[in-house]
């Protein structure tokens, strides 16, 4: 269980798509196990491969129930959304896009069809606000950010603010 360090905004590597994953072996449990403990330390709710520079389809997700101490967490190897249904809106945020929230419009309920650690095939229908987190992480498998789904002004205005912040750091 290592620590992994997050990619931020611009690193080219969260533009790419994602490669398939056909192995489901021990080297992806202990991927799956940095990324584990990396979201949660991050803290976050969600973390896609690409956002620790492994560019392969795999997702986590925190699916702790309120009120309980034990965090849990699933796994989506090669998730897909098979299926959209309504409309929702709602402030996201990014591990890999800091210093901004925003408003973004999702689909309210989705299907997901995936693999998990072992290689079996599933599928979950989920809605509301674990919609939108699903979205979100498989976004990033396509090479999508949360800040694609904002107005072009907001986008524009976030990549001065990103230019001046590694200026700086310069």
């Amino acid at each position: 269980m290592n620590l992994r360090t997050i990619l931020t905004f611009p690193n080219p590597i969260l533009r790419q798509k994602a490669k398939k994953i056909s192995a489901f072996d021990d080297s992806l449990q202990n991927l799956v196990s940095d990324m584990v403990t990396t979201m949660y330390d991050a803290p976050g709710v969600g973390l896609a491969a690409p956002q620790i520079g492994e560019s392969i389809q795999l997702i986590v997700v925190d699916i702790t129930e309120e009120d309980v101490e034990e965090k849990e967490s699933m796994v989506m190897v090669n998730p897909e959304i098979t299926e959209k249904e309504g409309k929702q809106v709602d402030e996201e945020g990014c591990l890999s896009v800091l210093d901004l929230t925003a408003s973004v419009t999702r689909s309210r309920k989705i299907t997901v069809s995936y693999q998990d650690i072992n290689g079996e095939e599933q599928e979950l229908t989920v809605e509301d606000r674990f919609a939108i987190i699903l979205q979100h992480e498989i976004d990033h498998l396509r090479g999508t950010l949360f800040i694609d789904h904002i107005s072009t002004l907001k986008r524009a205005l976030y990549k001065k603010k990103v230019k001046k912040m590694l200026a700086a750091k310069k």
